[in-house]
């Protein structure tokens, strides 16, 4: 039988700090950006993300981001058709 895939995990300490983000986002002393120079953290998505980035850089246990995927457009296989120059010696003048 196949192997089922694992589930990403979360670590307790990294949704203590996911916690910890959550409250001071409703409190509306949530800032974003380096050291905190940003604006005010208006959503909930980007608190959630900057409590799992906290947890990220003190070495928890935190699944990797989720790489952007790459809209690849379709590969067309064109056939190169050789132009042959050919210069018309001009002998009028």
């Amino acid at each position: 039988m196949a192997r089922k895939a694992k589930k990403r995990r979360y670590s307790r300490s990294s949704g203590s700090d996911v916690e910890s983000e959550m409250r001071r986002y409703k409190k509306g002393t949530a800032k974003s950006g380096r050291g905190g120079r940003g604006g005010r953290v208006k959503s909930r998505k980007q608190a959630i993300a900057i409590g799992l980035s906290k947890a990220r850089k003190k070495g928890k246990k935190v699944p990797k981001k989720a790489s952007k995927r790459k809209t690849s457009k379709k590969k067309t296989s064109k056939k190169k058709t050789s132009k042959k120059s050919s210069k018309r010696k001009s002998s009028r003048r």
